[in-house]
């Protein structure tokens, strides 16, 4: 009797436990962290706190770090990069303001990838069964570091959904980093000059800055394009 007593508790526990651990439950927890930072976003606006409310005795390599440790941060909170981008330009320069976008970057990336790795793998990769779905996991899968520097090159895909679609598929973590760093350079760096030279839109700088971002934007929406006829033809 007293085995069989003890042994009810343990069996229960044990099934609690496989319960939060379950794909599900950590997709939930997943999903409710993401609302959670997208609302302290809305609610706090951390972007103007970065670009306006910079501690002033704050300088030199000190100052990038932080900024590029609170970018990835609020980059993995949704918050748009262009105006992190802008206001690192505005900041610190083109030189130093790229270095910390860029580090920045790639760091919310990383965050975003290993929640999306973690949380939500188990419970996504069941699901794959759409032609669309099925042909951007075989893509990511196999061709991994190619695929997300196409993608970071043009940025026709949002950033946070590139950083999930690529933790659901099985492309591992230095091509992803890597490609992520490598193919966000062009795009952050236009951002950063047009923010470091903000305050002359007439220079050269400024417009050929302004000329790369929309020539790369409207090349993202062609590929977009190209991509989604092709898929419907096959």
């Amino acid at each position: 009797m007293l085995e069989t007593a003890t042994a009810r508790p343990q069996g229960f526990a044990v099934r609690c436990t496989r319960a939060l651990l379950s794909p599900w439950s950590r997709l939930s927890l997943l999903v409710v962290l993401l609302a959670a930072a997208g609302t302290c976003v809305l609610l706090f606006e951390p972007q103007r706190i970065l670009s306006g409310g910079w501690p002033a005795q704050l300088g030199g390599a000190t100052a990038v770090a932080l900024y590029a440790v609170a970018y990835g941060a609020c980059t993995a909170a949704f918050v748009p990069r262009p105006l992190l981008n802008l206001a690192a330009g505005a900041l610190f320069g083109s030189q130093a303001g790229l270095v910390a976008a860029v580090a920045g970057t790639v760091l919310g990336a990383g965050i975003a990838f290993g929640l999306g790795r973690m949380l939500g793998q188990d419970a996504l990769r069941p699901l794959l069964r759409g032609r669309w779905l099925k042909a951007a996991d075989g893509q990511l899968s196999r061709h991994g570091f190619r695929s997300m520097l196409a993608v970071r090159l043009f940025p026709g895909v949002p950033f946070a959904a590139a950083n999930y679609c690529a933790a659901v598929s099985r492309m591992g973590w230095p091509p992803f980093l890597i490609a992520t760093g490598l193919g966000s350079i062009p795009n952050t760096a236009a951002y950063v000059i047009a923010g470091a030279r903000a305050s002359t839109p007439t220079s050269p700088a400024f417009l050929i800055a302004m000329g790369f971002i929309a020539v790369t934007g409207l090349g993202g929406v062609a590929v977009a394009w190209f991509k989604r006829h092709h898929l419907r033809g096959r």
